[in-house]
């Protein structure tokens, strides 16, 4: 099933695919809540349910919102594809280089991108989505994939010159309005097992700038759960975003950072696309 966070005017609903297309219902505040539902265990199926008994919508009336804006933890993978390790001059990690992202930054499909005023190095990093709908401990790793509930796309738009101010990426991560999230999550039965094989592509201006398969990364999610899991708790509802290939801006001659005026789009394939104009602030 593929489930969405939408508004339309000023009321909030989720939506699900259907083969009749796009349905929804509006105003079920405990059903549009997608946190809350994973967070208790309930998954998905309870929203998309109810969905699918809703009106037909059109996309284009939607405003499609970050389908998850409370997670316990948003865990970001750095360095997670060998080729975009060697284009920034990096090791290719023993174990997951990660960075925490905050919900503060997180926008939906449709949103504009900010760019901050006082930089000019907004970047563009097309990643796989994996929210965890078990948590746990110690998980291993043949059990691992039994924890994720959904998958989705990002966009962790990165302000270059702010994250490599200090030693640690946080802060030219965690911009407002740079972490795009959506448009839909995908419950695992939809697709290969980890979301394996898939193309990842990255649009800029209609022009690809990044194209992978999810299957060069470094930490496939089932390592990455199970790794995480060796020194945390992960949590129902923790968001981990799985790091982007090669193609990046910053290491173009010269870069090419997105501007006031462009359209950025993620594709995952079997996953969803996610397009997003880029505004100055």
């Amino acid at each position: 099933m593929r489930v969405a966070k939408v508004s339309r005017g000023d009321r909030i609903g989720v939506a699900v695919r259907t083969g009749a297309g796009i349905k929804a219902v509006f105003g079920e505040a405990t059903l549009s809540d997608l946190d809350a539902l994973i967070s208790s265990g309930t998954g998905l199926a309870k929203a998309a349910e109810a969905a699918s008994g809703g009106e037909i919508v059109s996309e284009d009336d939607l405003t499609f919102l970050p389908p998850l804006v409370k997670a316990p933890k948003i865990i970001c993978l750095g360095l997670n594809y060998k080729d975009h390790a060697a284009e920034g001059g990096f090791q290719v990690p023993e174990f997951p280089t990660i960075f925490a992202r905050f919900s503060s930054s997180l926008i939906g499909h449709g949103a504009p991108i900010i760019k901050p005023p006082f930089s000019e190095q907004l970047d563009y990093e097309g990643e796989l989505v994996a929210v965890i709908g078990k948590g746990g401990k110690n998980i291993a790793k043949d059990a691992a994939l039994d924890h994720v509930a959904a998958y989705s796309v990002f966009n962790d738009g990165s302000v270059r010159d702010y994250q490599m101010k200090t030693p640690q990426w946080t802060a030219g991560k965690n911009f407002d309005d740079t972490g795009a999230f959506g448009p839909w999550l995908v419950t695992p039965d939809e697709l290969p097992a980890g979301a394996t094989g898939l193309k990842i592509e990255t649009r800029l201006n209609g022009q690809t700038v990044q194209s992978a398969s999810t299957s060069d990364m470094v930490f496939d999610v089932a390592d990455t759960i199970s790794l995480l899991s060796t020194f945390l708790t992960l949590e129902a509802g923790d968001v981990l975003v799985m790091g982007t290939p090669s193609g990046i801006g910053l290491a173009r001659k010269p870069p090419l950072f997105m501007k006031d005026g462009d359209i950025c789009e993620v594709e995952i394939e079997k996953v969803g696309l996610l397009v997003n104009p880029i505004k100055a602030a």
